[in-house]
């Protein structure tokens, strides 16, 4: 890929991420958060969908069960903890709070997958597990309820980037991509209606929010992302730039909500930065952070699925 188009759409795709935070902040004045968030990912996947007739679909109940639990995880999940993270802490905070998740992929990985890592990507955890300590006020935290959701964001996110990473070759990645944002946006919706009091004021200001949200900061944002994933030679180095995300968000707040930035916010985030980019660096040689030990059944039999899906297509 050309060099400049690639870091044209890493800043397109980390800027769209990061001022989303601001973005959606806006938008909860307006509306109540489940329900904004639900509307912000039903609506994403239903323009998606006139472009996806002609792409596979699931063939198989467990693989449509897989890709609701993703859309679950990832959605529903993910910007549910996210939108209500920020009716108690900034746009910035929740935005740095969130992109914990890489640390936490290694965590989960390693636990529960088999995945093994090099001891830099352990000290890119505990660096970035310093920096949410810090972040939080240190020995003096007073941590609002949306600091925990902030933290349970990031939780759902790794979770689904595992879950994502198992059972993905199933499935063509826009289908994927549409169909866990419907699922999951969907289940927001219901969300809403069962467990908050549902608000809507429908103007000017709340329905430019919901479709910045849901053409640009998820259409828009997924598509620029996994473009350059697919082209990049080290999808790696590629996530690395992820560090950019939590930087836009803390930057967007500040400009765009007028957000005061604490001291100890700056500090916390330059070590989770840090963090993730140990976690996400190659080595000299050029290898990728992960080292596998004995592959996990689930992806095993996810690529034997998609194996025989690609034998029977070349049958016919």
């Amino acid at each position: 890929m050309n060099r400049y188009l690639y870091g044209a759409l890493v800043l397109l795709a980390t800027f769209l991420m990061g001022s989303s935070f601001s973005v959606g902040k806006i938008g909860l004045a307006h509306a109540s958060p489940l329900l904004l968030a639900g509307l912000r990912f039903t609506l994403a996947g239903l323009l998606m969908a006139p472009f996806l007739w002609r792409k596979p679909l699931p063939g198989r109940l467990s693989d449509w069960a897989k890709l609701a639990a993703i859309g679950l995880f990832q959605t529903t999940g993910v910007m549910g903890c996210i939108f209500l993270s920020m009716r108690t802490i900034s746009s910035g905070e929740t935005s740095i709070l969130t992109f914990v998740n890489p640390l936490l992929v290694i965590v989960l990985g390693s636990s529960f997958l088999g995945m093994r890592y090099r001891l830099a990507q352990w000290l890119g955890v505990l660096i970035g597990a310093a920096g949410v300590f810090i972040s939080l006020g240190g020995f003096r935290m007073h941590a609002a309820e949306g600091t925990w959701l902030g933290l349970g964001a990031a939780l759902f996110w790794a979770a689904a980037t595992l879950m994502a990473k198992a059972w993905g070759a199933l499935f063509n990645s826009w289908i994927l991509t549409a169909g866990q944002m419907l699922f999951g946006g969907v289940m927001l919706l219901a969300l809403s209606f069962l467990a908050e009091p549902v608000s809507l004021d429908l103007n000017p200001s709340s329905l430019g929010a919901l479709l910045y949200l849901a053409v640009m900061g998820s259409i828009v944002q997924f598509a620029s992302w996994y473009y350059v994933l697919s082209r990049s030679p080290d999808p790696g180095k590629t996530s690395s730039f992820l560090f950019l995300a939590p930087l836009f968000g803390v930057l967007s707040g500040h400009f765009i909500l007028g957000e005061t930035v604490q001291p100890a916010l700056y500090a916390g985030g330059v070590c989770i930065l840090a963090g993730i980019f140990l976690a996400n660096r190659t080595d000299s040689a050029g290898n990728p952070p992960l080292r596998r030990g004995k592959e996990p059944l689930m992806h095993r039999k996810g690529k034997e699925r998609k194996g025989a899906i690609i034998r029977q297509n070349r049958s016919e």
